[in-house]
């Protein structure tokens, strides 16, 4: 049943594997920091101080939960049909490589109205195509998407050097970058807070109704719990695979294309530190809730944001905040595991009757 419709009892029970997860990451951070010789209070009072402290602080977390959100949302939508998309990372460069090339080669000069739409549009569809190859390749030749989506990173990751090298590095040729995006190209934005992370929001809450409340939804899920009842059904296990690997690519290309014409301005080589995989445990935290999304990828952009301020003032390096998303998704996964299937809303199965 969606969330939408649920009561608040359901929605509360839902949040508590999540919930305490995190507060047992960061709980065995702290140990672990005291170990090292830290003070865990100082360390996490200046992570906290360094994410949700101040305005900038909220800005800052903000900035890093946006592209976290569409990401996230593309590895949930995949994931509840069955299809383990790994490419969110490759998605979003390649949605970036377009979108750039667009506001820089193609309608340079254009008004803002003709401009902006193409280049979120060219984000979208150049994350969708390479989510399209992924799809086809496991509907038609039986390819591994694991395998496929892991490999199209790659490619994707070599797109954008060979671009910045290349077709797109800026007139000065002196550095591996693009030509700054015109300003038709920008998002429209209230300090640095751009336009995308609207976008994204009433992205999460249409991914919520596309899976819960639309026919194609229920195929998509229908696949993902049981594809040869699915098949049975008249439901075709292939062409939703490559349906939502091209959605999914869709979604992580528009953060790509948000990066760019939101924050950066400008295309450079590893212009993403990794979101892509992040979004996983994004999606894992979030339980695949499309909606619940949302305070998981704000969660992961405060640990990002708030990770500078935790090396700074403490002293505690940086990477401890890694070490927190591996901890909350352990948890988050083991809690799950964890629960009885009549506490998951799953039936019980029944003893089987007669002769085997």
């Amino acid at each position: 049943m969606s969330s939408l419709a649920r009561g608040p009892a359901a929605l509360v029970r839902d949040a508590v594997p999540p919930t305490l997860a995190v507060l047992g990451a960061l709980a065995l951070v702290g140990v672990f920091v005291a170990l090292l010789g830290y003070a865990p209070g100082r360390a996490l009072t200046a992570l906290l101080r360094g994410s949700l402290g101040s305005g900038a602080a909220w800005t800052a977390t903000l900035l890093k939960a946006s592209p976290l959100l569409l990401t996230g949302l593309a590895v949930a939508l995949s994931f509840r049909c069955g299809v383990w998309n790994i490419g969110a990372e490759g998605q979003l460069l390649v949605g970036a490589l377009c979108a750039t090339a667009v506001a820089t080669r193609t309608l340079p000069g254009a008004p803002a109205a003709l401009v902006l739409p193409a280049v979120v549009l060219a984000g979208a569809a150049g994350g969708a195509l390479i989510g399209a190859v992924a799809g086809a390749l496991r509907a038609t030749r039986g390819v591994n998407e694991v395998i496929s989506t892991i490999l199209l990173n790659f490619v994707a990751i070599q797109l954008v050097a060979l671009a910045v090298h290349g077709p797109l590095q800026e007139a000065a040729g002196a550095y591996p970058k693009s030509d700054a995006l015109p300003a038709a190209a920008m998002l429209p934005a209230i300090g640095r807070l751009h336009g995308g992370l609207a976008v994204a929001l009433a992205l999460a809450f249409a991914t919520q109704l596309l899976v819960f409340r639309s026919a194609i939804g229920f195929r998509l899920r229908a696949v993902g719990h049981a594809p040869r009842a699915a098949r049975f059904a008249g439901i075709s296990p292939e062409l939703y695979g490559w349906l939502v690997l091209a959605l999914a690519g869709g979604l992580a290309g528009l953060a790509g294309a948000f990066e760019v014409a939101g924050v950066t301005g400008t295309l450079y080589e590893r212009i993403s530190p990794g979101t892509g995989y992040t979004a996983i445990a994004v999606a894992l935290l979030a339980r695949l809730h499309p909606l619940s999304v949302i305070p998981s990828a704000l969660f992961f952009g405060a640990l990002e944001a708030g990770a500078g301020a935790m090396q700074r003032e403490a002293g505690v390096p940086a990477v401890v905040a890694q070490m927190v998303q591996g901890l909350v998704v352990l948890l988050s996964v083991g809690l799950s595991v964890a629960r009885p299937p009549r506490a998951r809303g799953l039936r019980t199965p029944e003893p089987k009757r007669g002769i085997d």
